[in-house]
């Protein structure tokens, strides 16, 4: 980070040792910083001073990071929040970036990844983002024939009232696509929430569907409102709702059926109007079968399924994905523009990208941010796949790739070969599971953001290879 930067930080930490290093650190950036010993203090000083990113401790007394958190989205929304974060509370730092954290950072920090990750937030709120958004109907990006006919489909759907159920891997897209049919709908004006339901335990995901009373529980203070009724007149997007609780699963059925609930603690019944967009990578008609998933829900969300593609799948759209990732970055990043030789694309499509679409930002990101030059060719793209778990070089392009042609026909695999093949992708899958692991010092949440991928796609690659 050798450029300078410019803006406003409020730093908010109880440690008075840790506020004094890094208001030294980005003062020496060319950054004004604030400090702030508690969430109150912040708080004084966000409605006194101009603040253009807050960087806050998790742990502190009394209002802790979340609800520094809230408070500043509540009150702020366009001031960006960046959480300090021990390892021991990484799992709770993940599920603030939900609520709408713009990244956090593990403690003891690194000089240029603070930077690195200020830098960002900065940036974002000073406006440059609103430049940075995809030039194509829905947000999609590709011209394969799969993509096509997914916006087809998507745009059908908005028009009517029926609920969607998104199915594909993680990382293919699908809150992007719910967010497309809300945007396309007659519900557009209204609000568009979303809820990661495999994010939450069972306590937790019920309160945060359905709101609670004063005195529900212990520490239920006030009456709460649950994101249902939060999305009245509007959309509801459920991630991942294959990983949901029976228990939970009974209640969510009566609110699409009836649509109407009970808070918890509460007698009064509320009437809502939701429309329900859900998302799954799990085979929900194998968990059916199991008895792990109730059929009735099941029909119920699946009235109009999407099934959004691998990118293994629409290998053609990797090149204008990458153009507008090395776009958006080298912008974010304060890097000039950047070019992708045909061999660099060779190199790109060459990968499987089992993180898909998320995988191959995340890797570009880094390659935008670690590249001595403005030109990618095939060396500069598996030097760099060299050296990220989850990516690897092909055998097939170990050798110069510049003599090899990524339009060139070629001969379909046997069905021999084709078992080959993918009996070594999941070998190399499970050794970037491994060295994730290993380089993450079995962190899981860190493995997770090192390989590109979610966290319960993590898990259940780490079930699968018998890795837990």
């Amino acid at each position: 980070m050798n450029e300078s930067l410019k803006g406003t930080v409020l730093l908010v930490d109880d440690d008075p040792a840790v506020a004094k290093v890094l208001g030294a650190l980005l003062t020496q950036a060319g950054l004004t910083t604030h400090a702030a010993r508690d969430g109150q203090e912040a708080l004084a000083l966000l409605a006194s001073k101009p603040v253009d990113v807050v960087v806050s401790d998790v742990r502190m007394p009394g209002m802790d990071g979340l609800q520094v958190l809230a408070e500043v989205s509540r009150g702020w929304p366009d001031v960006p929040v960046i959480l300090l974060t021990a390892h021991g509370t990484v799992p709770l730092a993940v599920e603030a970036m939900k609520a709408g954290a713009a990244d956090f950072v593990l403690k003891p920090f690194d000089r240029e990844e603070i930077l690195f990750t200020v830098r960002k937030a900065l940036l974002r709120a000073q406006g440059e983002a609103g430049r940075q958004q995809p030039r194509s109907t829905g947000g999609f990006i590709g011209q394969s024939r799969a993509m096509a006919d997914v916006q087809a489909v998507l745009a059908k759907a908005a028009a009517g009232t029926a609920t969607v159920l998104l199915r594909g891997e993680s990382g293919t897209g699908k809150e992007l696509a719910a967010k497309a049919v809300h945007d396309a709908s007659p519900r557009r004006d209204g609000p568009f929430v979303k809820l990661h339901c495999a994010a939450l335990p069972d306590t937790l995901l019920e309160s945060e569907l359905f709101g609670y009373e004063k005195g529900a529980f212990t520490g239920a203070a006030t009456r709460k409102p649950g994101r249902v009724e939060l999305a009245h007149g509007g959309t509801l997007f459920l991630d991942e709702v294959g990983d949901i609780s029976p228990a939970v699963q009974v209640k969510l059925l009566r609110v699409i059926q009836e649509r109407e609930l009970e808070r918890l603690g509460g007698t009064q019944t509320v009437k809502v109007d939701v429309r329900f967009v859900a998302a799954t990578h799990q085979p929900l008609e194998e968990r059916v079968k199991e008895g792990r998933f109730r059929e009735d829900l099941f029909y119920r969300l699946n009235v109009v399924p999407v099934w959004l593609p691998a990118l293994r799948e629409r290998p053609d759209d990797i090149e204008p994905l990458a153009l507008h990732f090395l776009e958006v970055h080298a912008k974010t990043n304060g890097r000039p523009p950047f070019t992708l030789t045909p061999d660099g694309l060779a190199a790109l499509r060459a990968q499987p990208w089992p993180g898909n679409v998320r995988q191959l930002q995340n890797f570009l990101e880094r390659l935008v941010v670690l590249s001595d030059t403005q030109v990618l060719g095939g060396q500069e793209v598996l030097h760099e796949l060299a050296r990220q778990p989850g990516l690897s070089p092909a055998p097939s392009l170990s050798v110069p790739v510049s003599a090899a042609s990524p339009a060139e026909p070629q001969p379909a695999p046997t069905a021999d070969s084709a078992r080959t093949l993918e009996s070594q992708r999941k070998e190399m899958e499970r050794q970037a599971m491994a060295d994730a692991l290993r380089r993450a010092g079995d962190n899981r949440t860190l493995a997770a953001r090192l390989l590109g991928i979610s966290r319960r796609t993590l898990y259940n690659k780490l079930e699968e290879y018998g890795l837990l």
